[in-house]
């Protein structure tokens, strides 16, 4: 059973990414150069993968692409994660704008939080907007099968300064109504060392297409064969490895590398890759189990981990009529 206003699944047809540049004003200040070096290699795959590019960047440091098929708007933002902060897409084409506290006011956000209505309001964009800025949802925090199914943590969603004093039941019941869901199943773990998300489920678990569940070492396999999905029915699980352990060169704690970062495309499947040949292909190999219709196109994010996020937190998915200019 498949409703017209579900979120989309990510590996659905969409055919535009939204990211946001970094710049001098964000964390990425002291090492700008080989953080932009990295955008730039995500958005030759993303053109690679026949996909459209929408980048936000402040007045002043806009980059600039020679491809018709990359657009850059300027918009002011704090930081570069535009999955936890970017709007939500329904099957409808509806955008669902979430608040966005910087996972639970750890940063600031002031900019971020704003850049959906900011686009509204220079008619960038041609698709309704339903504004939910009176709940705290990230993007990286959920998962959807595009059937009603969500996936997501009770780490991060249960954490302190985002919804509380809700429940875990007041916070299912308004993820059900708001995301269009009918199910949605919690999975109890730990966040990865490092990671200022407290538990985004994008970093341990995904949902792929076959009813299937990619997971990472330390999540619990037999929770995950428990859980079915919305219409009753169990998951084909499959654990990818994990990168050897990187530290901060600066400080050296441990950053939370890992391969369910990735982005799915239409074509093709992101992954970032953290230069472990072994591990590397290990992780390609275990995704064309199920993405054997797609490219695995690897990407080096060893730049982006020094700021606690990878690939798919650096993305958000969304349809090109979505925006009025294309």
């Amino acid at each position: 059973m498949i409703s017209t206003t579900n979120l989309r699944a990510e590996w659905q047809p969409h055919g535009a990414v939204m990211l946001a540049w970094p710049h001098s004003e964000t964390d990425w200040a002291y090492m700008l150069n080989e953080v932009r070096d990295c955008y730039r290699r995500i958005v030759d795959a993303l053109l690679r993968a026949g996909e459209k590019v929408i980048i936000l960047a402040p007045e002043g440091e806009a980059p600039e692409f020679s491809s018709s098929d990359v657009a850059v708007i300027n918009v002011a933002t704090n930081d570069t994660w535009i999955r936890d902060y970017g709007p939500l897409t329904l099957s409808s084409g509806t955008l669902l704008d979430f608040r966005f506290n910087a996972w639970g006011q750890k940063f600031a956000s002031n900019f971020d939080n704003q850049s959906t209505a900011a686009l509204v309001a220079m008619k960038a964009l041609a698709a309704p907007v339903e504004n939910h800025k009176d709940f705290v949802l990230e993007g990286g925090s959920i998962e959807s099968d595009g059937n009603g199914t969500i996936l997501t943590t009770t780490c991060c969603l249960l954490a302190p300064n985002r919804n509380e004093p809700m429940t875990r039941a007041d916070i299912e019941a308004e993820l059900l109504r708001r995301l269009h869901a009918r199910k949605i199943l919690w999975l109890d773990c730990q966040p990865l060392p490092g990671d200022d998300t407290d538990g985004h489920v994008d970093t341990l678990a995904r949902l792929a297409p076959g009813n299937s569940i990619f997971y990472c070492p330390g999540v619990d396999p037999a929770q995950l064969a428990a859980m079915t999905n919305a219409d009753g029915e169990p998951f084909n699980l499959f654990e990818l490895p994990m990168p050897d352990p990187i530290t901060d060169p600066d400080d050296g704690s441990l950053l939370p590398a890992t391969y369910a970062n990735y982005l799915v495309t239409e074509r093709a499947v992101l992954l970032p890759t953290y230069g472990q040949p072994l591990n590397d292909q290990r992780a390609a190999d275990t995704l064309r189990i199920v993405f054997a219709d797609r490219e695995i196109i690897p990407v080096d994010c060893r730049a982006l981990i020094r700021q606690h996020g990878s690939l798919h937190c650096a993305t958000m998915q969304i349809k090109p009529s979505a925006f009025s200019f294309l």
